[in-house]
């Protein structure tokens, strides 16, 4: 029976409070996920200058974007305590890093993968110093065109082969009729790597469908609640939703079969009884 990775992102939907992310690690440990991962910026590197000193109302109040940002994000003591409750939880973590230093920071964790934003797929000094890791890279290919997917997969080629890619509309939300799942297939008879799925639809089925269709790693932003502060809230998966989309993959794992058609175990008493 295959089996899916699915990844619970909690990227920035903690707001900043360690407490909020421990209880997404619970969520999405008790709703069999594979694993959480997480977003880490170096603000002063990532936020444009133009933007550093707009001011923006916020739950800490009125104070400048750059401000903010680093409300929202984990230091080391942070992510040595998610680390250590991951381990707790026995469920693995990543985390995006979205510059070399923030790349450098997670280098030092025993990470299972390194993920790559779609956003970052096209900036080669990130790109190839995290595929010198030696960790299993995974990048998700919204708004990329083919060659710059083809680009980035050649560029990471040089240093590993272990390689995930995720089919991905970088739209939040993204509308439905933009999704274009067939991709995946179109990735898998491309790519000789690991192929999956990134959503940031409101629907949970069209996750399923990708597993379906061949995708064999799910990613799904997770957040306690919709309505919570915060950018990325409303395309992601409440708690109710993350255990239907988890056992909805699950159970389509098992129904998948391999295609031959044979009298199945429970259908020789049915058989013996209705044609004797």
């Amino acid at each position: 029976m295959k089996k899916t990775y699915i990844i619970a992102e909690i990227g920035i939907n903690h707001n900043g409070c360690i407490d909020t992310a421990k209880k997404l690690i619970d969520i999405s440990a008790a709703a069999g996920c594979d694993a959480v991962k997480f977003q880490k910026r170096n603000p002063d590197v990532c936020v444009p200058e133009h933007q550093k000193q707009v001011m923006r109302e916020t739950p800490w109040g009125k104070i400048s974007y750059l401000d903010y940002k680093y409300k929202v994000e984990f230091e080391k003591e942070e992510y040595d305590e998610i680390d250590s409750y991951c381990k707790q939880q026995k469920i693995d973590w990543s985390a995006s890093p979205w510059d070399l230093d923030s790349l450098n920071f997670l280098s030092k964790y025993d990470l299972p993968f390194i993920k790559i934003p779609s956003a970052m797929i096209t900036n080669i000094d990130l790109v190839s110093a995290a595929a010198k890791t030696g960790k299993k890279i995974i990048i998700s290919t919204g708004m990329s065109s083919e060659q710059e997917i083809d680009d980035c997969v050649a560029l990471i080629s040089r240093d590993t082969k272990d390689i995930g890619i995720l089919h991905c509309n970088s739209t939040y939300p993204a509308p439905i009729e933009e999704l274009n799942l067939s991709c995946i297939k179109t990735l898998k008879e491309k790519y000789d790597f690991q192929i999956g799925y990134s959503g940031h639809e409101f629907r949970l089925g069209t996750s399923v469908a990708a597993v379906y269709l061949g995708a064999s790693i799910i990613e799904r932003h997770v957040t306690l609640d919709r309505t919570m502060w915060g950018s990325d809230h409303m395309s992601s998966v409440e708690p109710q939703g993350l255990f239907k989309l988890v056992s909805g993959i699950r159970e389509l794992e098992q129904a998948y079969g391999d295609g031959k058609i044979h009298i199945s175990a429970s259908e020789l008493p049915v058989r013996a009884k209705l044609r004797g």
